[in-house]
Order: structure tokens, then sequence, then C-alpha cells
């Protein structure tokens, strides 16, 4: 069946889709100077005109520090634009290829066009961030695009509406405010692409939506991602560092270290040495500090401290922290050591600031522990040893690795970002964002005679040994 044949007209979203639609190829055949244009305006309502409402919209979303609201959520948009500004007329220009001399005659380029319109489908750990940061590579692309941020930051996606409303014309850019079900019914049209960031389970349910219009996707998802400490490491260093990356937003974060795995002889001086450092980022009462961040909502809250429950039931140790507090969502900085394997802490993705430590004897052990889960979305490894962290690059999968550090990677806009098989499909950022949403289109122009019409019918036997020789020599 084709998508024109489907009746869309009880989706409430659909005139919205085809206003975007109609325009798409204006849109698209925006020059270069135009992209630009629309993204400075985006990046002087960031930056500028709706700055502190922003700082103070996460605030009152999830208690966000405002250093953590700058560095995490301003400054990934902005320098998004100028990354995107600075090499956006490249991306936009054809790229020649050669063109093989079976092909005498023609020459060969290709070119990224918009794929048209797009959805985007926004998570609540970093609102800002993970919503105007894919915008900006779908804007520098040349699509038309529709915006679904989560309802549970309500503050910041309203804040989001007024902001894109303000910057764009509905029928260039739109964001929808709703629960769930504005989502289901989004994903039931005909996008050309849909960018999505979230959960495994929930990327299944867009690739399923997607795959009834062949609509290509982008799926940053999660997963458990793991830290191997060697016993080679600099362990307050790790400690330090694992600590920042892991507790930063409370521990909501996609990359943030899932669980870690550590030789067995310096487990003790690493726990010590996440003690301090915890006391130091948050002061020894973390709950009274001002650069701690609170759980987004009451069922998250009541989600992790079930996972804590559930390990401390089956005689899991908790070194440091484990304090919860139900009217104000928070939960202490927590370090726990001899999980049980059948712990949910040790089988699902956290997504919040409880780190399990987990022992290992061999670094094969450690390696094989790894395979024995699905593919993570980042894997972090400490050590001084060349061969060992060579050893578990070449043998494990993940959609990036960091050595001797923890998140930074995502910074990186030259590096592509995204996961593997379950943690995601597709990369974003930079260039990479740029090419989620376009085509690459092959073009061949012929100049002159091809020496392929030499091969036409009819097929004579003259012909039988040209083929032959083509095939040998071209």
């Amino acid at each position: 069946m084709s998508r024109n044949s489907i009746d869309f007209s009880k989706n409430p979203y659909y005139q919205l889709f085809l206003k975007q639609r109609s325009q798409q190829f204006k849109i698209g055949n925006m020059p270069y100077s135009q992209r630009i244009k629309q993204l400075k305006k985006l990046k002087t309502a960031i930056e500028v005109t709706y700055r502190d409402r922003i700082i103070e919209a996460l605030h009152k979303d999830l208690n966000k520090p405002k250093v953590e609201a700058e560095l995490t959520e301003i400054y990934p948009i902005i320098s998004e634009i100028k990354f995107a500004k600075s090499n956006l007329r490249q991306w936009m220009r054809k790229q020649k290829v050669d063109t093989p001399m079976s092909m005498l005659g023609s020459s060969s380029y290709y070119i990224y066009e918009p794929k048209g319109v797009c959805l985007i489908i926004s998570p609540w750990n970093f609102p800002f961030n993970l919503t105007f940061g894919p915008l900006v590579s779908a804007i520098a692309a040349g699509n038309a695009v529709i915006i679904k941020p989560s309802e549970m930051t309500p503050n910041s996606s309203a804040l989001m509406a007024e902001i894109v409303a303000n910057v764009f014309s509905e029928d260039e850019v739109a964001l929808l405010e709703g629960e769930v079900e504005a989502s289901t019914q989004l994903l039931q049209l005909p996008f050309n692409h849909i960018f999505f960031t979230g959960s495994p389970s929930v990327g299944k349910i867009v690739m399923s939506a997607a795959a009834k219009h062949l609509a290509s996707v982008t799926l940053e998802l999660g997963g458990k991602s793991p830290t191997v400490i060697d016993n080679t490491a600099n362990i307050d260093k790790a400690a330090k560092r694992i600590v920042w990356g892991k507790f930063m937003n409370a521990g909501q974060i996609c990359v943030s270290p899932d669980y870690v795995l550590i030789d067995e002889s310096i487990k003790e001086r690493f726990i010590k040495a996440c003690r301090k450092w915890i006391e130091q980022y948050f002061t020894n009462t973390p709950k009274t500090s001002d650069s701690y961040a609170r759980i987004v909502t009451q069922k998250h809250f009541e989600r992790l401290q079930s996972h804590l429950d559930d390990a401390k039931s089956l005689n899991a140790k908790v070194d440091v922290g484990g304090e919860v507090e139900a009217d104000s969502k928070y939960i202490a900085p927590t370090i726990i050591s001899d999980v049980n394997q059948e712990a949910k802490l040790l089988n699902e993705e956290i997504f919040g600031p409880i780190l399990p430590i987990v022992t290992y004897k061999t670094l094969d052990e450690a390696i094989a522990y790894i395979n024995s889960k699905e593919r993570p979305l980042a894997l972090y490894i400490y050590s001084s040893s060349k061969r060992n962290t060579k050893q578990i690059i070449r043998n494990t999968r993940a959609g990036g690795t960091c050595i001797n550090n923890s998140v930074i990677h995502y910074a990186n806009h030259n590096l592509p970002f995204g996961g593997v098989n379950n943690s995601g499909i597709g990369k974003s950022h930079g260039f990479y964002g740029f090419k989620a949403f376009s085509n690459q289109r092959a073009v061949v122009k012929q100049h002159t005679y091809g020496i392929n019409e030499l091969l036409f019918p009819p097929y004579t036997s003259f012909k039988e040994k040209l083929a032959k020789l083509t095939i040998k020599w071209f």
C-alpha cells in the first residue's frame, strides 16, 4: 500500500505534516547563506535571548546546577552551530569521485540532498541539548522538522516550544508538546526520517513505526556502558573522572559509566578514592549541595530505589551513599559492591546515581563479562598499558570509547556519536549529523559516446569476446 492510499485525515498532526511537506523543496533548495541565517537566529535565541530562562527551566525540572546547564545544555548547542557554520559550505558541495574506464566518456559525483520532512523525538535528561542538537543538523541539511520533546520535563518543553515558535515559521520547524499519545500519533505519519533519543525498548517501537513507511531512522539509545580499570591504572585519576562522569545530572546520562569492572586487587583503593572525590564534588552531605541534581520524576525515583533495595536484599554492600529521600526525589551518589549477578542493577540500564562494582581476576574474564551483555553505547578503559587497552578494544564492540576518561568523546564534533545494535543505529554530531539528515545522491553525467554502448544488443560473438575482455581488464 502506498503512503498516499493510507487515510491520515483523522490524525491531529496531519495538516501540519502536509504544510511542511508542501514546502520541503523550497526549504531544501535554500542556499548556504539562508541555512546559516537560520542557525544564527537559533544561536542568538539560545545564547542570549533565552539563556537565563533555559537555566531556570532546567533547575525546575531537574534541579540542574547552573554550571551543568551551561556546559551540558547550552554549550553543546552553540558549539554544534559554530561547527556547522564553519563547515557547511564544504558539506553542501558536490563531491567528485573517480569514474572507471568501463564508463569512459562520463563523470561521476554525489550530492547530499535533504531527506525532506523529519521527526525529532527528544528525551528528558538533557532536554535542550538533545532537542536542538539534532535540529541544528536537520536545518544544516535543509529539512523541514517536527519536534516532539519529552513530557517529563514540562518547563523545558514549554520554553522550547516558545523558542521554536519565535525563531522559525511553522512550515519550517514546529514543536509539539503532549503526552505519549502525541508521539504515537506522530509516528503514524510518513516522515522521511526519524531521529529518536531514548531507551532501546522505545527505540524498537520507533523503528517498527518507521518500517511501515520505509523511513530511515537514527536511534540514539543507551544500555549498560562498562568501565574497565586494570591494575596499571592511576586509581586516583580514574576515580576523579569516573565520579564526575557518573554523577553529573544525578547519573541520568546515556553515556554515563553504568558499572565498573575492576581488577580485584585494587577494588578497595578505588572505592576509597571514589568516596574522597564524591565528598570533594558534593560535600559529605550531597543533599544540600548546589552541585547535585535530582531524579526527574517520582516514577524514576521509585524504579531506582527498587533496584537499590533489590541489590541490598541479595547481600550487596553499600560502600558510599545509599541515602534516599522520596519527597525531593533525592538519591545520594552511591557506590555498591558485592552485587549478585541476578540483581537488577547488573541487568538493566541504571540511568541514575548508583555505581555497581564488579571485580575480575583476568582481563579475559572482564572482556567475556562485557560480551555477555548487549553492545553498549560507550565503553571506558582506565589503564597505563597499551597492550591491555588494545586487547579490550579489539575484543569488544561499542558505540564509542574513551581511554583514561569518561563521557568526553560526546563533545568532539569531529567524531561520529552513536551506538551499535541495542545501543543505537546511525551516527550524529557535526558532519555525521548532517549526513544522517541527508540522502547521499549519486549522479553520473554522460559527456560523449559511452564505451559501454559497444555492448548493447544484438549480442554477437564479437561482443561476447568484448564482454570477457571487459571483465578481465576493467
